[in-house]
C-alpha cells in the first residue's frame, strides 16, 4: 500500500483527504488504476462532454403512490396519499413531490417500464438488459457508464470516464454502481464511496518519492519492451501516466469535495442522512450535488443509489420521509443542470428495480410487482413536460404504451450522439455486440 502523508482533511461524508489518496498499489477495488484508464475511445473524446446520471431506488419504488396514483381503485389499493396538480395541465403526480410538479414542464414520466426482473438488483437499471432471457455472454452485459469509458474514453486523463458513488450496502446487488461485465476491468468505475475508498493511500511516500517511483516502473517498462518483440508495450506508458496523472492531481479530490460550494448551493440539495438505510443505501441529498460536480469535472456518466424503497411494511410512513428528500435533491440537481447551462448536454434517469404490487398487504406495505413500474426522466435536450404509457385501473397492468427498459437505454444512447442501430463494443470472444437488446429504438416521444 502507498500513503502521501499530510493533513487529514474531510470531506463532507467524514472521509478524510489522507484515506481518499489510499490506492493499493495504484489498484482501485483491486483492480490496476492504469487497467481502469486503458480505454479504446472507439469514437474519440473530442467530442462535446455529453453524459448521464443515474439515480437508482434500491428494493423498487412504489409507482402507484409516486407517479401513477389510482384514486378510483378500492381502498386496499388506493392509499394514503392524494394527487396534486402540476406546472402542465392534466398531469398529477403524488402530493409529496410539490418541487417536481413546479417543474413538471421540465420532466417526463414513463408510467409503463415493463419486461423487469424478479430480483432485488440494480444490475437492469445500469445495462438495460436481463439477466434472465437471454442469458448473457460471458462475462455478463456491460453498463452503461462502462460503455461510455469504452467508447469515448476520459473527457480528462485526470479524471475517470465512470464514477459510482453507491456505498457497500447490506444488499450488495443495490450496492451495483454498473459493472464492465465483458468490457473489462479497465472500464469499471471508478467508486469514492465504496470498495475503492479503503484502498486509496500512499502508505508513507512523499509525491516526490512517488516521481521515483513512476520513474522506476518506467524502466521497468522499458526493459519489458526491449525483450517483448511484439510492440504489445507500445503504448503504455500514455496509460500509465494517466494513473499517475489521477494520484497527484486535486481535480477528483476536488470534484468530491462539496465544501468547495456555496452554502446557499448546499443548501438547495440539502444533506439528507449518509447511513445506510437497512440493507439499502443512504439518504444521501449530498450525493445528487457530487454527481453534478463529477459531470462538470468530467465524468461522462455518474451512478448513485438513493434510500432503501423496499416497503413491505409501512410503506406510507417510509414514503412520507423518503419521498419529500427525493422531490428536493432531484429538483436541485435539474435546476442546477439548467443554470449552469448543462441541461442538454447531460441526461437524468430515476427509477428502480421493479414496481410494487397493487393491493395493500396486512402490514401497511406493498410487495414485489415486476409486471410494471415507472421512470422519471430530466434533461438531455429531451421533450419533456409529458407522461408516457399508462396501467390499468389498479396500477397492475401497462395498458397503452409499454416500454421496455433497453428503449430507455436507447433514447439516452440517442442523447449521448451514439447510434445504437451502427455502434458495437466486442465481448470476449471478439463477437461485436450492440449495446441494446433487439427491437429496442430511442423512443419518439423523448427526441
Amino acid at each position: 500500500m502507498l500513503t502521501i502523508p499530510g493533513q487529514a482533511a474531510r470531506f463532507c461524508d467524514g472521509v478524510s483527504r489522507r484515506n481518499f489518496l489510499k490506492i493499493g498499489g495504484l489498484g482501485l477495488g483491486g483492480l490496476a488504476l492504469p487497467d481502469l484508464l486503458r480505454a479504446d475511445a472507439q469514437m474519440g473524446s473530442g467530442r462535446s462532454h455529453k453524459a448521464v446520471i443515474m439515480i437508482f431506488l434500491p428494493g423498487g419504488p412504489p409507482h402507484q403512490d409516486m407517479f401513477d396514483l389510482k384514486m378510483d381503485a378500492p381502498s386496499e389499493i388506493r392509499g394514503e396519499f392524494n394527487p396534486i396538480s402540476t406546472k402542465v395541465p392534466g398531469i398529477q403526480i403524488c402530493e409529496l413531490f410539490p418541487k417536481m410538479a413546479n417543474m413538471m414542464d421540465q420532466l417526463s414520466i414513463i408510467r409503463s417500464i415493463v419486461g423487469a426482473d424478479p430480483d432485488h438488483d440494480a444490475y437492469q437499471c445500469m445495462t438495460g438488459r436481463s439477466l434472465r432471457r437471454p442469458k448473457p455472454p460471458a462475462g455478463g452485459w456491460p453498463s452503461m457508464g462502462a460503455v461510455l469509458s469504452r467508447l469515448n474514453g476520459p473527457v480528462k486523463p485526470e479524471m475517470p470516464p465512470f464514477v459510482g458513488l453507491a456505498p457497500k450496502m447490506g444488499e450488495m446487488r443495490w450496492a451495483n454502481p454498473g459493472k464492465p461485465g465483458f468490457l473489462g476491468p479497465s472500464h469499471a468505475p471508478f467508486q469514492p464511496n465504496g470498495f475503492g475508498k479503503e484502498d486509496m493511500t500512499l502508505n508513507g511516500i512523499t509525491l516526490d518519492r512517488l516521481n521515483d517511483r513512476e520513474h522506476l516502473l518506467k524502466q521497468f517498462d522499458q526493459f519489458r519492451r526491449d525483450v517483448d518483440s511484439s510492440g504489445a508495450m507500445d503504448g503504455l506508458d500514455a496509460f500509465n501516466q494517466q494513473a499517475f496523472g489521477i494520484l497527484t492531481s486535486s481535480k477528483l479530490a476536488e470534484a468530491l469535495d462539496v465544501s468547495r460550494e456555496s452554502v446557499s448551493m448546499r443548501d438547495t440539495y440539502g444533506k439528507g442522512d449518509p447511513k445506510n438505510r437497512a440493507d439499502g443505501g443512504p439518504k444521501n441529498l449530498e450525493h445528487f450535488l457530487i454527481a453534478r460536480r463529477l459531470v462538470e469535472a468530467g465524468a461522462r456518466c455518474v451512478t448513485l443509489a438513493f434510500s432503501r424503497w423496499d416497503w413491505h411494511g409501512r410503506n406510507f410512513k417510509r414514503g412520507r420521509e423518503d419521498m419529500p428528500l427525493l422531490d428536493q435533491g432531484v429538483t436541485a440537481l435539474v435546476n442546477d443542470l439548467k443554470q449552469r447551462g448543462m441541461d442538454k448536454d447531460v441526461s437524468v434517469i430515476v427509477w428502480g428495480e421493479f414496481g410494487r404490487t397493487p393491493t395493500i398487504n396486512k402490514d401497511a406495505g406493498r410487495d414485489h410487482w415486476p409486471r410494471v413500474s415507472c421512470a422519471l426522466l430530466a434533461c438531455g435536450d429531451m421533450n419533456h413536460g409529458q407522461v408516457i404509457g399508462s396501467t390499468d385501473r389498479l396500477g397492475g397492468e401497462a395498458v397503452d404504451r409499454p416500454v421496455r427498459f433497453g428503449e430507455v437505454f436507447a433514447t439516452l444512447y440517442h442523447q449521448l450522439g451514439i447510434d445504437i442501430n451502427k455502434t458495437t463494443v466486442p465481448d470476449l470472444s471478439g463477437r461485436p455486440q450492440f449495446l441494446v437488446e433487439p427491437g429496442c429504438q430511442p423512443m419518439p416521444e423523448l427526441i
